[in-house]
């Protein structure tokens, strides 16, 4: 009788700098083949993953939720915290798997999602914030935060975001999303003052949506846009009509929510022995 099959769920955290994106791609550096490739040394076969969201070159992770199918056998002798000692041993060492549990046997990190949050950094100091490097958008200009947060408003429920995401990744390919909040508000990262924080939350994004979004906000802090401009932009359904995507290195994938419970992943019903 062949083993039962139990879903694991990884809370994973990534510098994105140096991968071609979260997706595996053959060749290239990738945070889903880094992790692939550890479980596959682990566990001796190929193990597919599953994640909540992928993030593109460049975008960093604090809260990336990844999923995969073990058996009994294969879990006999492990417990959470050897797999992740285990797991951090192998993958890249620009990736940390910050927690590891059982969800309900099926979980899926991506289509049992409920809510993703990205959030959004730039910095508008005149000198170049070096200890920031890397994870935010150097932007030496005054940004109006209020206009910002009133075109923002513009984005809030269920749209057509065609405007915000690439133009070829849209193509024959269902557009609404439903975003429920962007906040926009002035915080301190490492002494650094000069730091414009854009909050997310929403069901799921497009391709280079948050980043478009960021970059229309952008222009109309600057003075560049009115904040009713914003609305212009979403009713075009013309990715043309919106402004720049704004540069990678400042967008972190947040935190991921599911339904029913609280926290990352769901407790399951029943655990594995020696599972804590």
């Amino acid at each position: 009788m062949e083993d039962a099959r139990h879903t694991i769920a990884l809370t994973v955290a990534y510098d994105g700098a140096p991968f071609c994106g979260f997706a595996r791609q053959p060749g290239q550096l990738t945070v889903q083949g880094s992790i692939e490739q550890a479980l596959s040394i682990l566990f001796r076969r190929e193990v597919p993953t599953v994640c909540a969201g992928r993030t593109d070159a460049g975008v960093h992770a604090r809260g990336q939720v990844v999923s995969f199918d073990v058996s009994d056998g294969e879990m006999a002798s492990r417990t959470a915290h050897s797999l992740k000692r285990s797991l951090n041993a192998l993958v890249d060492d620009r990736i940390s798997v910050a927690a590891v549990q059982e969800a309900p046997a099926g979980f899926s990190a991506r289509f049992d999602a409920v809510e993703r949050e990205y959030r959004y950094f730039i910095c508008t100091a005149e000198a170049r914030p070096v200890l920031l490097a890397g994870r935010v958008w150097h932007l030496p200009k005054p940004l109006d935060v209020d206009a910002m947060r009133q075109g923002a408003a513009h984005l809030i429920g269920e749209h057509d975001f065609k405007s915000f995401c690439m133009a070829v990744s849209a193509e024959g390919k269902p557009t609404f999303r439903n975003v429920s909040s962007i906040d926009v508000e002035r915080i301190e990262l490492f002494g650094q003052q000069d730091v414009v924080c854009i909050r997310v939350v929403g069901n799921a994004f497009l391709h280079s949506m948050v980043r478009t979004i960021v970059g229309t906000l952008a222009m109309v802090g600057r003075g560049q846009r009115p904040p009713e401009w914003v609305a212009e932009v979403l009713a075009a359904c013309d990715r043309r009509a919106a402004g720049e995507n704004a540069p990678a290195e400042g967008l972190v994938f947040w935190q991921v929510r599911y339904a029913g419970f609280e926290g990352a992943i769901p407790a399951p019903a029943n655990s594995m022995e020696g599972w804590r």
